[in-house]
């Protein structure tokens, strides 16, 4: 399996975190030298382990925005 390389840019904050004590996280990192992404997934402490997430581009992220701005969070029967 290759290795993955990955580079956090900017940590812009926590959004939840598990029972195991990994966080869910909102970063900006590049990934194998690409071009940076925002990045929302599970770390652990030391941000060394990973589990499955999202990454989205600038056009991706302010589409993204534009919906969670269209309704009420309040609204939502989760």
């Amino acid at each position: 399996m290759a290795e993955i390389k990955y580079d956090i840019i900017e940590k812009l904050g926590v959004i939840g975190e598990g029972s195991k004590g990994w966080k869910k996280e909102v970063n900006i990192i590049s990934w194998n030298g690409r071009k940076a992404k925002l990045d929302i997934r599970d770390w652990d402490e030391d941000n060394e382990k990973m589990g499955k997430g999202i990454t989205l581009s600038k056009d991706e992220l302010k589409a993204l925005k534009s919906l969670l701005n269209s309704f009420e969070v309040e609204d939502l029967d989760i």
